[in-house]
């Protein structure tokens, strides 16, 4: 059954995210962008009529159309598998299948980024952007999918500038900022360490590159993951095995990761603040559980500051966010109910336009057979135009299936035909 957001389709959302899965996981589920036109290619042999791969570090999944979400379901989660080398058994209860107006409320609360680990971060929202120009480029999103996708623009738009909610992880990064400016002063001296590719990682660390740092190095496990993210910052990109180099030159270190594990050990930071001499060194935490051992609280010169510490500094309480988001919800429920009716009213401008050109056609032929008797023309277009209806209405009467008393309701609002029956003929139109 079709949903009225599409009728030639179910909207779809396929996928998992930070909620679902761990990040390990999603490494080996991530979807390089050399890799998204034959996995692309793929779903659609699937049957999805249109359809993007968004690969992130909190998310990976597939959107778009699909005549029957459950069924793609099966393949989709094959797919995924055979990708990262699993079975699809491994990922039956890691992923998602979100269909109909319930897809579109994930894909409008993703762009608003509502729904990310770190609620208001603004990269997401240029990540789906770049994966719809992907898809659309190679001819994977057509109207029909472009509209939800603009859609979902505009209500992120509207987040955005009639909330707050976007303040809060730009308040993070400044607070960042500021906190290092306090310990080494001038940050045009200092050289920073992105390790990891989070999204709140990597807002901070753009934010210390706009505020003109003297050097900027990226590093992560999985290189395909920090080659990107390198460009995007215009900064070094060091091998991972060179991490503990990086690790000496930083005045501040960003640690990203978010393996659920101590990816930046007391042992590491001891060995660099060696190689520094003692200079102290800023550790910005960003990684939900934290990337830095706690025992790195506890040695001379090296300052761990978590993500929950910089909140502290940025934010005047939890409850003013939580007032935030809770407008920003009301703005999504609101933009969703617009989205649905202008979908269903689109549907049936489309069912009166081929309505139309259905009667057209009639009276093209009643025209050819009776050229010159206006009357008997007529009688032959009602006549035409009557038969199909008429057999479609005493069939469901014969059945008793209950259909009849609402095709005559909907005929009598259609037609107007209780005000067109009235004795004295009182016809006009309000």
């Amino acid at each position: 059954m079709t949903d009225p957001t599409h009728p030639s389709g179910s909207v779809f959302v396929i996928g998992a995210n930070h909620r679902t899965s761990g990040l390990s996981l999603r490494d080996r589920l991530f979807v390089d962008d050399g890799d998204i036109p034959g996995f692309l290619a793929k779903i659609s042999e699937l049957g999805a009529q249109d359809v993007i791969v968004l690969s992130t570090c909190d998310r990976v999944e597939i959107q778009g159309i699909h005549a029957d979400p459950d069924a793609l379901y099966t393949g989709t989660l094959e797919q995924f598998a055979t990708h990262a080398g699993m079975q699809a058994s491994e990922l039956v209860d890691k992923f998602y299948l979100h269909r109909n107006t319930e897809a579109v409320r994930h894909i409008f609360s993703v762009a608003s980024s509502l729904d990310s680990l770190v609620v208001g971060e603004p990269q997401v929202l240029g990540q789906l952007k770049a994966a719809h120009q992907m898809a659309r480029q190679l001819g994977h999103v057509s109207g029909s999918f472009d509209t939800v996708l603009q859609s979902a623009y505009r209500v992120a738009k509207r987040v955005r500038t009639e909330t707050r909610i976007g303040e809060r992880p730009v308040s993070i990064a400044s607070s960042a900022c500021e906190i290092a400016r306090g310990l080494h002063g001038d940050l045009s001296r200092v050289y920073v360490a992105l390790i990891g590719a989070g999204e709140m990682g990597e807002l901070i660390a753009n934010q210390f590159m706009l505020s003109k740092v003297k050097g900027l190095s990226v590093s992560h496990p999985i290189r395909s993951r920090s080659e990107p993210l390198a460009a995007r910052l215009g900064c070094h990109l060091v091998p991972y095995e060179d991490v503990s180099q990086a690790l000496a030159q930083a005045d501040i270190v960003i640690s990203a990761i978010g393996r659920r594990q101590h990816s930046l050990s007391a042992d590491m930071v001891r060995a660099a603040l060696k190689s520094r001499r003692n200079r102290p060194q800023l550790i910005i935490d960003t990684a939900i559980p934290g990337d830095v051992d706690p025992a790195v609280n506890r040695i001379d010169d090296a300052f761990l500051y978590e993500l929950s510490d910089l909140d502290r500094v940025a934010v005047d309480g939890q409850s003013s966010r939580k007032a935030e988001a809770d407008v920003a919800l009301s703005l999504l429920d609101e933009e969703i109910s617009e989205f649905v009716a202008s979908n269903t009213e689109r549907d049936a401008v489309s069912v009166l336009t081929q309505l139309r050109s259905h009667f057209e056609l009639v009276q093209q032929d009643v025209a050819r057979q009776v050229p010159d008797d206006v009357s008997r023309a007529t009688e032959l277009l009602i006549s035409k135009l009557l038969h199909n209806p008429s057999h479609v209405l005493r069939k469901h009467a014969r059945a008793g299936d209950g259909k009849i008393e609402a095709a005559e309701q909907m005929l009598k609002e259609l037609f107007d035909l209780e005000n067109r029956s009235r004795p004295d003929g009182d016809n006009q139109e309000d």
